[in-house]
């Protein structure tokens, strides 16, 4: 059963994390943006992130702590501070705290997949593609 349509302004969506608290999500396109949507403010964007040169290839929450990261074609990870308020008058805050860059691309590909550990570190992973 459907319940809401969101309208995400993109093209194509590469990855979709759930906030712990349920009332929040995040999107991450191949259009190189994240988008943040809150459930309660309608169907459009709540913030739109272009961070990236290339395409984000992972957007994901941290399960414990106000954080969350996105990974993109370009080599780099960004890591961003999200914190979600009790309060439904107070929208959330967006704020970004690293860049993490480094990360070799190759065939045009750059960070694939990524992941939280319990305490606030993250690790990122660079899978290449096998000949058929």
């Amino acid at each position: 059963v459907l319940v809401k349509k969101f309208i995400t302004c993109a093209q194509w969506i590469s990855s979709i994390s759930i906030h712990p608290k349920g009332d929040n999500f995040i999107v991450g396109t191949y259009d190189k943006k994240v988008l943040w949507f809150d459930i309660d403010m309608g169907s459009k964007p709540y913030k739109i992130l272009k961070s990236s040169d290339k395409a984000v290839r992972k957007v994901d929450f941290h399960r414990k702590y106000p954080l969350f990261a996105s990974a993109s074609d370009d080599g780099s990870v960004y890591i961003f501070h999200g914190m979600v308020y009790d309060d439904l008058l107070q929208n959330a805050l967006v704020i970004p705290l690293k860049l993490l860059q480094g990360h070799k691309v190759l065939k045009g590909l750059g960070v694939l997949c990524y992941t939280f550990h319990p305490k606030p570190v993250s690790y990122t992973h660079l899978t290449l593609p096998t000949k058929a």
